[in-house]
């Protein structure tokens, strides 16, 4: 097929590629009112745009179809991340190889003495991070003089990474005759300035609203009780049993963290984060794009230009930042044509947080339940019966061995022994502590002691607050166990929880930490007593123009004394009710709280 507006020997690479037809970027950068011009363009990752700048360069690099003789670099790709880079290196050489146009990579990670030698022996394209690209600069390997066109790929991460310094040294050293062309998938104010700084008359070209890059981008949400993440993860794993598989953690820890646990279940998985060297990052990738490896768990910088052909099925384990990294993250899959899953794992608390994620990234998602244990085993039934199913070319050494099996055991024994192996390669699913199936409990967790401190969550019915959720969080944020944890009510927007008096001082000072990171929203706070004296307390205290105490520590302010209850006050005098030694609250069937909050009992009855 013959391409518009295309050099023969790009159109003869693209058509022994299998292209029929170009996406709306590629069509829009080589279209008339663009050719020679400076570009923005706006589109989304998956859209094909590494082809698109690949084609919008091409009149700069080759003269009259065919490639300049110069040894100083025509064009330069200036990409965020070393796997990115790689990536447009390795399809510019196939659009590129017909035409004998050289091309060098300069990343961090690599060989740099190998890339100056390179450099050196000349290259009409020069692919590289910033970082690396200002080195050779500096070390004069680099000569940008003859530059006709810079290309900035996905610049509003560069921006984000903290490239802006060196992405205005590099661009200073050319000349100013140029073409500037940047790639980005969204327009924040410092690309915009970046553009008017170093482009002149460019054309703007959008192709979100053509290709937003999650048409092809199946999205699920699910919402889990902060300690069922992992398991969530595990599960989704094995519900969708993809070819490739890349899980989005947010930092390097857990990344390391959740790579052991899924190794350790019998998941093939590797990982990539930015404390692995370039070494282990490609045999990382060759693994997947080999199937030696299914699953890759990785932070979001790392995994920035990954393109793996099979891969169709991304779970943002943790969060990302804003829609945009929720974009770029989901890009891994749906590309070319291909169809892709991305699953969020929400913790209840954060659920607010992620429909709002979803309404500005203007993507709607479906919200399901987490697969269950149930759920898996009769997807793998199905799955069994289709591959056992299967018709198989049979040697007539595999023929005589079954018949000597037919001869001692039963055709039903077989089968099911068969079944068996296959099943035994299969990692467990995991069951739930709270699967959404199972009806709600009620609010109280239990009725609670008769000495108790009460404290407050931020959260309540409206984050989905459950019991069974939130007692595992009470015991790993405040390091008590369930015995030290009595009543539990959840309302609208918060939810209140009795601790056993022994049990305060490990409390309060464990939650003055920091929290997981699953469950670092989850606010706890002493509160001013039970649920219905706080409320009137606070009630009282907003009329007063005062606000609510919060214990930090939940200790006696002058520190010479055992932690206080939450009935009494820490700012006012001891009342009458209040023992001496150490002030533990009433039970709670005494008379009405009196005007400090204080419960009395009848006189003669003052604790001792």
């Amino acid at each position: 097929m013959t391409f518009v507006n295309i050099p023969r020997l790009l159109d003869e690479a693209l058509t022994a590629r299998g292209y029929t037809t170009l996406t709306p970027v590629q069509d829009a950068v080589i279209a008339e009112e663009a050719i020679g011009r400076d570009l923005v363009v706006s589109a989304q990752t998956g859209s094909g745009k590494t082809v698109a700048f690949g084609l919008a360069m091409a009149p700069q690099i080759l003269d009259g179809g065919l490639v300049s003789l110069a040894r100083e670099p025509a064009a330069l790709i200036i990409a965020p991340t070393r796997e990115l880079a790689l990536q447009v290196s390795r399809e510019l050489m196939w659009l590129y190889g017909k035409a004998g146009v050289r091309i060098a990579t300069c990343v961090g990670g690599m060989d740099a003495s190998k890339e100056r030698r390179t450099l050196n022996q000349g290259a009409q394209i020069v692919v590289g991070t910033p970082g690396r690209l200002r080195d050779h600069l500096e070390r004069g390997a680099l000569d940008l003089s003859a530059l006709k066109v810079a290309i900035l790929d996905e610049a509003d991460e560069m921006l984000d990474m903290g490239f802006r310094e060196e992405l205005e040294e590099i661009l200073n050293a050319t000349p100013e005759g140029r073409r500037t062309l940047l790639f980005s998938a969204t327009m924040p104010k410092p690309i915009v300035s970046l553009a008017k700084r170093y482009q002149r008359d460019a054309l703007r070209i959008s192709t979100v609203g053509e290709d937003r890059g999650h048409g092809d981008i199946s999205y699920q949400v699910v919402t889990v009780a902060p300690p069922d993440i992992e398991n969530a993860v595990v599960n989704l794993l094995r519900l969708h049993e993809a070819e490739t598989a890349i899980l989005f953690c947010a930092t390097r820890e857990n990344v390391r963290r959740l790579h052991a646990s899924l190794t350790e279940r019998g998941f093939n998985v590797v990982a990539l984060s930015g404390e692995h060297s370039q070494s282990e990052r490609n045999q990382a990738l060759q693994a997947l794009r080999d199937q030696r490896a299914r699953v890759c768990v990785a932070t979001d910088v790392a995994a920035r230009g990954i393109d793996l052909p099979n891969l169709s099925l991304v779970v943002h384990v943790e969060l990302p930042r804003d829609a945009e990294g929720l974009q770029h993250r989901s890009g891994r899959t749906g590309r070319a044509g291909r169809k892709g899953t991305a699953v969020l794992i929400v913790p209840y608390q954060r659920r607010k947080r992620v429909e709002s994620m979803l309404r500005g990234a203007k993507i709607e998602a479906d919200w399901i339940k987490v697969p269950t244990a149930a759920d898996i085993r009769a997807k793998d039934h199905d799955r069994l019966l289709e591959t056992l199913l299967t018709p198989v070319e049979v040697e007539d050494e595999d023929r005589a061995l079954g018949a000597k099996l037919l001869e001692t055991m039963s055709a039903e024994d077989i089968a099911a022994a068969l079944v068996r192996v296959h099943r035994a390669k299969m990692p467990q699913a995991e069951d739930l502590l709270d699967d959404g199936s199972r009806e709600r409990p009620r609010d109280d967790h239990r009725a609670g002691f008769d000495d108790s401190v009460w404290f407050k969550l931020n959260v309540g019915r409206r984050n989905n607050a459950d019991p069974k959720w939130i007692l595992p969080l009470l015991c790993r944020r405040g390091g008590v166990t369930k015995n030290d944890i009595g009543a539990i009510r959840i309302a609208a927007n918060e939810t209140h929880v009795g601790i056993a008096v022994a049990a305060v001082a490990k409390f309060t000072k464990a939650i003055a930490q920091r929290g997981h990171d699953e469950d670092n929203d989850v606010e706890i706070v002493q509160a001013n007593g039970p649920p219905r004296e706080a409320a009137r307390e606070n009630k009282r205290m907003s009329r007063d123009g005062d606000r609510p105490q919060r214990s930090q520590l939940g200790v006696n302010p002058r520190g010479d004394g055992p932690p206080r209850g939450g009935n009494f006050r820490s700012d006012g005098p001891r009342s009458s009710g209040q023992s001496r030694d150490g002030a533990r609250p009433f039970r709670k069937d005494g008379p009405p709280p009196s005007k400090h909050g204080v419960k009395h009992k009848a006189k003669g009855n003052r604790p001792r």
